[in-house]
């Protein structure tokens, strides 16, 4: 099993990496292979609504890491979306990726449980986990809870780590994490298997 953890910050290794890599220690020591993906700072496209992925399985534009990211998610069994918190609010780079993600490869995350963890240096993180959280719900992904909301606060790696409390509930998501991995593969081979969803109903409602 493996779970795919997306650094959505431009820093490679600061604040959201910090957190990621706690839950990513947890996982491997569980036997479970981890990848942390690091969104970088060079530029990321926003989608543009052009429907082109609907039958291709992959974005329209590929000059950044979104269609490489969409093959890594087909193999991969679970997820991690990390995000600082900017102006009360997620990354902008973390929800161009994800709306992406999910527009062009939905099918590769559905069923397949996620957590999002939020990193601040004050204020702004549960804005920021609703907003993330979305592009969960609508993909049928059972969602990684812990024991406080999923947040880290810190303005610099080493503060981040002294949030005790903070590095605690990273550490129970990893625990959370392993353990609904393990039992989705139990029951697979128990015969147990996702239900179809119905898709027929496409609905506008115009006043």
């Amino acid at each position: 099993m493996k779970v795919l953890l997306f650094n959505g910050s431009p820093r490679v290794n600061g604040c959201t990496f910090t957190a990621l890599s706690e839950i990513a220690a947890v996982l491997n020591q569980q036997g479970i292979k981890t990848e942390i993906l690091q969104i970088g700072n060079k530029p990321v496209q926003d989608c543009i609504g052009c429907n082109l992925c609907a039958d291709k399985g992959k974005c329209a534009f590929s000059n950044d890491c979104i269609n490489e990211w969409i093959e890594k998610a087909k193999s991969a069994d679970g997820f991690v979306f990390g995000t600082p918190v900017y102006y009360a609010h997620p990354s902008g780079r973390i929800l161009s990726a994800m709306d992406r993600l999910f527009y062009a490869g939905g099918s590769n995350f559905v069923h397949k449980p996620a957590a999002v963890v939020a990193s601040a240096r004050r204020a702004g993180t549960t804005a920021t986990l609703d907003t993330v959280s979305k592009h969960l719900g609508i993909a049928q992904m059972p969602v990684v809870s812990s024991t406080y909301w999923n947040m880290v606060h810190g303005n610099t790696p080493e503060e981040t780590r002294r949030d005790s409390e903070g590095m605690q509930t990273m550490r129970n998501i990893g625990a959370n994490m392993a353990w609904l991995l393990k039992c989705i593969q139990s029951g697979r081979k128990s015969g147990i298997i996702a239900p179809q969803a119905e898709t027929s109903a496409w609905t506008n409602f115009i006043r």
